[in-house]
């Protein structure tokens, strides 16, 4: 029976195989399981019929039912189309054709009866309906049918050779009738008993062809739980094996170095945020297991110094320790940030980049062997074969969502036995894309900033009051401050209206021009040494303005820049404006973003601006980015690593079912660890059927 779904779609009746490669390649159906869990995202009621007399066109879609009287053709050109006209006992309407002419007057000849679905509209005074779904009402009685209709997402690739929703819905209904069996549970009956779930082969049905609008909840609700519990147990039970298999490092002292810093260096007193997370930290490099650590803290929250810290605990206990950053600038400040803390401590630090020199890099790689070096900092560069630790004891990732988990995996390879790792992140992550994208890890939160930090005071201007905002800039250059400027792009663009970096530059020039003012310019098309010295003049406090691209987007902390100037802000996510906008109020001083837009904004953007003005709490602005994007492209391992596909569950929406099931994985495996025991033995199969063509990635996070 499983076989059975394992079949090519090629075999099923009325694909065949250019349908079959057109379905491989634009929706990744290539079985009948594929297929069938191909699912709907929308439903419309289908047992109300209107009269044509009702017909208004600001209805949305409508179902007739009626007889066509003829056909003919109006308009030339372009414009040509067939027209139909349609009546029933009430009165008559235009059904509109403007391609597949031949066939439509083929398939459905004047006569019989024909139920019609389409959005009204009106055209010189008279109803229409252009491109109607249209179907024999004799047919209609025989197929498999719902009252709630399912819609599938298709394409326009697909459309144009018919397979639009409704033949996609045709061959589910296909598909069904020939399952004359009943499909295996891939949930143990005590489990579908306990928490009153709908049966597999039933749910399947429901959720492509519900008589009603709960009988389709409860079959949505099964398929909903079954996909994100797998996905919590695989995480959950990974979680486990990795304490088991992987005996950490331990750090049982804490020495002289980390004291020596701890009492004479410290910029500042820790929060009480900070204060827990280096105890849930200790605990972890003392435990004899591998740590595995998400710590999450907004921008200026303070993570390097926690991370700094836990590197010394590594190097008081005879160990290396690195961090890997996704850009030279990112590496760049931590190690200038880090070597400033550490002024006094004997602490060996380098940084490493792929601008590196060969002499620097050959004697980075005979202190790494020697022991001499204590702490590498670095980009990409670190994974590099010939970079080789002697005794790397902790690894900790920055911004670890710019890092694909193979790049990761080779950086965890650098050390005989598996380091400590401490991932790190100041893009605040919602609790429910936590628990699944990262669900395998323990996590640590910084929710307070370091006393002294202002609230960042956030501003919406459109591009109309442009003027205003110069005046407002200038005021602040005079009290010694400086101003980043963010654009959307490089160059203009033709097909996008958004303001450009190039005509930016021109116009901040014309409105502060030199001598009296000094523009720095940075972007991701320069090499790096341009970059570099363009940041350089920023950095030293000789350039008033930093016009930029998101390049700044993470990792430059300049706390004499009090000014975040976003232009075209509509253009940008909300996380992405969270992190552009953290990049000021680094001081004690007043600082302030500025959201310019044009004065045309979607619904969401004009959400998002006013969620900007109202909060700087980065997990309010995560949560609600989640709601209004969705969680995006999260699957895969060029980035993100999430090893699975959602099919029917939101991140964003399901959160109190993820935390639901997660509960009762843990609850299994606290009971089954190893899952031995016989009424959980289908876990054992769903579980090599889900994710045994998956590489696991877990043990590096």
């Amino acid at each position: 029976m499983q076989d059975f779904l394992d079949t090519s779609i090629t075999y099923l009746p009325g694909v065949g195989p250019k349908r079959a490669e057109l379905l491989n390649k634009e929706l990744s159906i290539f079985t009948y399981r594929d297929l069938l869990y191909y699912f709907p995202y929308k439903y419309i009621d289908r047992t109300k019929f209107y009269k044509i007399a009702e017909l208004d066109p600001e209805l949305p879609f409508v179902q007739l039912k009626g007889s066509i009287k003829g056909y003919s053709t109006e308009g030339r050109g372009a414009g040509k189309r067939l027209v139909a006209e349609f009546q029933d006992d009430t009165g008559s309407l235009k059904l509109v054709w403007f391609k597949g002419v031949k066939w439509i007057t083929q398939s459905y000849p004047p006569g019989p009866d024909y139920i019609v679905f389409g959005k009204p509209g009106i055209f010189n005074g008279v109803i229409n309906i252009i491109h109607p779904e249209i179907e024999a009402a004799s047919k209609a009685a025989e197929r498999i049918s719902s009252a709630l209709q399912a819609q599938y997402s298709t394409t326009e690739n697909l459309k144009n050779h018919f397979l639009a929703s409704k033949a996609i819905s045709k061959l589910i209904g296909t598909l069904i009738k020939q399952m004359t069996f009943r499909l295996p549970e891939s949930l143990p009956s005590w489990m579908t008993q306990k928490y009153k779930l709908m049966e597999l082969h039933q749910s399947l049905q429901k959720i492509h062809f519900p008589s009603d609008p709960l009988e389709l909840e409860r079959a949505r609700y099964r398929l909903k739980f079954e996909e994100l519990f797998y996905i919590q147990l695989n995480l959950i039970r990974f979680k486990i094996n990795r304490s088991r298999k992987f005996k950490g490092f331990v750090f049982s002292t804490v020495g002289e170095k980390f004291n020596n810093f701890y009492f004479n260096n410290l910029p500042f007193r820790l929060t009480e945020a900070q204060k827990r997370v280096m105890k849930e930290i200790r605990k972890d490099l003392g435990s004899g297991r591998q740590m595995n650590r998400l710590l999450q803290g907004d921008v200026g929250s303070g993570k390097t110094l926690v991370a700094l810290m836990s590197m010394l605990i590594a190097i008081d206990n005879g160990y290396q320790a690195c961090i890997m950053a996704p850009t030279e600038i990112l590496a760049a400040q931590h190690f200038e940030t880090i070597s400033k803390m550490l002024d006094g401590i004997n602490v060996k630090v380098r940084l490493l980049t792929g601008s590196s020199k060969k002499s620097l890099r050959k004697e980075i790689g005979e202190s790494l062997l020697d022991r001499s070096l204590n702490i590498l900092i670095g980009t990409h560069a670190l994974i590099e074969e010939n970079v080789r630790f002697d005794n790397l004891g902790l690894v900790i990732i920055d911004e670890q969502h710019r890092f694909g988990v193979e790049q990761r995996a080779r950086l965890w390879q650098k050390s005989l036995n598996p380091p400590h790792i401490l991932v790190m992140t100041a893009t605040p992550i919602p609790r429910t894309l936590a628990m699944t994208l990262y669900g395998d890890l323990d996590v640590s939160v910084i929710d307070e900033l370091p006393p002294g930090r202002v609230p960042i005071k956030t501003m919406h201007f459109f591009d109309s009051e442009r003027n205003k905002v110069f005046g407002f800039l200038r005021s602040q250059i005079a009290e010694g401050r400086q101003i980043y400027i963010v654009y959307p792009l490089i160059k203009e663009s033709e097909k996008m209206d958004y303001k450009d970096l190039e005509d930016g530059w021109d116009t901040v020039s014309r409105v502060f021009p030199p001598p009296e003012y000094c523009i720095s310019v940075v972007h991701g098309k320069m090499t790096p040494a341009i970059k570099d010295s363009s940041m350089k003049l920023f950095r030293e406090g000789k350039a008033h303005f930093l016009i930029a691209t998101t390049v700044i987007e993470v990792g430059v902390d300049i706390p004499n820049a009090t000014v975040m100037v976003v232009e075209s802000a509509e253009r940008f996510g909300l996380s992405q404006l969270h992190q552009l906008r953290g990049r000021v109020g680094r001081g004690a001083d007043q600082s302030y973003c500025i959201l310019m837009t044009s004065g045309k904004l979607s619904k969401e953007a004009i959400s998002r601006i006013e969620v900007m003005i109202r909060t700087n709490d980065g997990f309010e602005i995560a949560e609600t980015d989640l709601q209004l994007r969705g969680p995006g492209d999260i699957e895969g391992t060029q980035q993100s690593g999430i090893p699975f596909d959602l099919k029917i569950s939101s991140l964003s929406k399901d959160g109190q079912l993820i935390e639901y099931v997660r509960n009762i994985a843990e609850d299994i495996l606290s009971e089954d660890p190893s899952i031995e025991k016989s009424e959980n033995a289908v876990f054992v199969k769903e579980l090599r059927r889900l994710f045994s063509k998956k590489q696991s990635w877990s043990n590096i996070s």
